[in-house]
């Protein structure tokens, strides 16, 4: 049996590829590492949990020694890297926990599958970055996979960080590297600091919906799950070395984005129109906060035959219903640590 480790499996975007791997691909083994920071939740997984190929080990990346004593113990054959610091307003504040879990945590693993995989034939190193790393676009033009990286937060700059150092082991000990980068996604058991959970959340419970600046930065989105099927074809199917874009082709504003959510929200709440759009609230803008960014993903759809599946107002009706019925899950997340944080970022202008 083929053994899988997908780093950072009960996050966001981790959570839909472990389960799209444990139920697609019943004869390999996954495991799912996780810390379980506040944007890990094992409820992601409920669904999956029993299931005789998955297994779960709590484990921080950045211990060095765990990481290669977990390679000698479960002999993975891969690595699918997802473990990130992921929400740029925290890495403004707190810098070193990105520095550490995005590049010493990367550096761990590169080295855990350097010096326990002796055969790198049958291999693979998967690394799943950002767009954010080549920083910020005008009104026009694109970033391409040869984009150079111009990263402009203490995020973008640790994630450009660990896709070099990927590059470089690649290139230095010949290990089996893929990389990745993908817009933004949106969709289910998205943690609600990002844009369009939090919105669902406030405009839920008539609270003021937090909105950068003039809400005229752009961005490209990309729904979560077409997200996941890109990685499972790249994964099995890219060339050793070779880097892939992953786009949604959805380019919106931010407060055109939010103005549509609303008109969805009044509908499904059964509320007036532009109820909802009366909680817009403009606050100031973040520090080093990129225009606009927008991915060409001609590669992947030429070379690997990947396309997104749905349309963005399509997407953005399911991640609402997903929410919306979805209050228990919600309300868990919400709780505490959340709050905190809510109330301490989103000053009002």
């Amino acid at each position: 049996m083929k053994t899988i480790l997908i780093t950072g499996g009960a996050g966001f975007i981790g959570s839909h590829v472990v389960r799209r791997f444990v139920n697609k691909y019943p004869d390999c083994k996954i495991v799912n590492l996780d810390k379980l920071t506040y944007a890990g939740n094992l409820n992601n997984l409920r669904d999956i949990e029993k299931k005789p190929n998955y297994e779960f080990v709590r484990a921080d990346i950045v211990d060095g020694a765990l990481m290669k004593e977990l390679f000698v113990k479960y002999k993975f054959d891969s690595v699918i890297h997802l473990a990130a610091e992921s929400h740029v307003d925290r890495s403004i504040s707190n810098p070193m926990e990105f520095i550490n879990t995005n590049i010493l945590g990367t550096v761990n693993l590169l080295n855990a599958a350097r010096l326990t995989w002796e055969n790198m034939a049958d291999k693979r190193f998967y690394h799943i970055s950002t767009d954010e790393v080549y920083g910020s676009l005008g009104e026009t033009g694109y970033f391409y996979e040869d984009t150079a990286y111009d990263p402009r937060s203490p995020y973008s700059a640790s994630k450009a960080s660990s896709d070099h150092l990927v590059r470089a082991y690649f290139h230095t000990y010949k290990l089996p590297v893929v990389i990745s980068n993908c817009s933004n996604n949106y969709g289910s058991f998205q943690f609600p600091e990002k844009l369009i959970p939090l919105s669902i959340h406030n405009i839920k419970n008539n609270k003021p919906i937090p909105i950068y600046g003039k809400g005229e930065n752009i961005r490209d989105w990309l729904f979560v799950e077409d997200h996941a099927s890109a990685i499972d074809l790249i994964y099995h199917t890219a060339k050793t070395g070779e880097t892939y874009n992953i786009g949604g082709h959805n380019e919106w504003t931010n407060i055109s984005l939010i103005y549509l959510l609303c008109e969805i929200m009044d509908r499904k709440l059964h509320r007036h129109a532009g109820e909802s759009a009366s909680l817009i609230t403009f606050v100031k803008d973040r520090a080093g906060h990129d225009l606009r960014y927008a991915i060409d993903s001609t590669k992947i759809q030429r070379e690997l035959g990947w396309r997104p599946s749905l349309q963005f107002g399509e997407g953005l009706e399911k991640t609402v219903d997903w929410y919306l019925a979805n209050e228990a899950w919600m309300n868990d997340v919400t709780s505490g640590d959340y709050q905190k944080y809510y109330d301490k970022q989103y000053v009002k202008r």
